[in-house]
């Protein structure tokens, strides 16, 4: 774990009494996420805990806003410094995400196209984004991404077929990082990995972190995870924020 002090980092993700309710035809609203409120400092692993179906996800795609169709944002405040991104227009929307805030998705293997390569889907992202126009400068690009996160740039014509489950977890987390982003949801980046390979997309998100000062939101059901990787953590339950502390004041 980083010397992270999180007094004094500015704080680049303000959760506000977020509320979150999924409405089915002729069916009263399920609440997922009930009042949760928490802040992200610049250059902060904040870990989010908690047993399946408690709304960990739901709550990460409601910052994104991502969610599925019945999905609704009820109440509260998402502020992204001093921008609510809950009064953005979709279209600015769409083009703040990835370039300011990014999502590892759980599940590489269901999230990657099996049809194209995995440099080419690293490059459709940069593309529809803006952030370089010029074709060999993406290519330079896609190379410099999958260098970063331990892949080699001559496998960047691959399938992700031909990845082992930790590379499609690293091309995952490059194609995160293609716009840069300041901030990064990992949603149980790690399930379905052995040992030893979750702990390299451990060591590799710390690294980057320290690399890229990036803001990281980690979502996991492993506590000694958190323990080992992040600074501050959030416990959910039922919906709600059961705890909310550094790592320390929840570990001692």
């Amino acid at each position: 774990m980083s010397a992270y002090k999180g007094e004094q980092r500015r704080p680049l993700l303000t959760v506000q009494n977020v509320s979150i309710d999924y409405v089915a035809d002729r069916q009263a609203p399920a609440r997922a996420v009930h009042d949760v409120s928490f802040t992200l400092h610049e250059g902060e692993v904040l870990g989010l805990v908690g047993e399946s179906g408690c709304g960990k996800s739901t709550l990460m795609l409601g910052l994104m806003r991502l969610l599925p169709a019945a999905g609704r944002i009820v109440s509260g405040q998402i502020l992204l410094e001093e921008q609510d991104l809950l009064e953005l227009p979709e279209r600015e929307m769409a083009d703040l995400r990835w370039k300011r805030i990014a999502m590892i998705f759980q599940g590489a293997m269901n999230a990657l196209n099996p049809v194209r390569t995995v440099g080419d889907q690293i490059a459709e992202a940069i593309r529809q984004h803006h952030v370089i126009q010029d074709g060999p400068a993406i290519n330079r690009r896609v190379g410099e991404l999958l260098e970063l996160v331990g892949i080699a740039s001559a496998r960047r014509n691959q399938f992700p077929h031909q990845y082992s489950g930790g590379m499609r977890q690293r091309a995952m987390i490059a194609m995160a990082l293609a716009c840069a982003p300041d901030i990064v949801i990992a949603d149980e980046p790690t399930t379905a990995l052995d040992v030893m390979v979750q702990a390299q997309i451990l060591q590799l998100l710390s690294d980057l972190r320290e690399q890229l000062n990036l803001s990281i939101i980690l979502v996991t059901h492993d506590l000694g995870i958190v323990a080992e990787l992040c600074d501050s953590v959030m416990v959910m339950y039922g919906g709600m924020t059961a705890e909310y502390a550094s790592v320390d004041t929840i570990f001692n």
